[in-house]
């Protein structure tokens, strides 16, 4: 699913309900939903990779693995 975005794209809605489910599975959920999640897109990350970013209600961001969740 990653791929399928380019850099600064927001991710759909059905997508979006995806990785709602899967954040909820992360070891930090609480500290990456922050004020709540708004929406889902895709940026770099460290060191040239890419990733999903969660797009919180209160305007600030936090990238996050989906790696994590399993």
């Amino acid at each position: 699913m990653l791929y399928k975005y380019d850099l600064g794209d927001k991710v759909s809605k059905d997508d979006s309900t995806i990785l709602r489910d899967l954040i909820l599975m992360h070891p930090e959920c609480e500290e990456k939903t922050g004020s709540g999640i708004e929406s889902f897109s895709v940026r770099s990350a460290d060191f040239g990779t890419r990733c999903f970013w969660v797009n919180r209600t209160d305007g600030t961001t936090e990238k996050f693995s989906v790696g994590a969740c399993y």
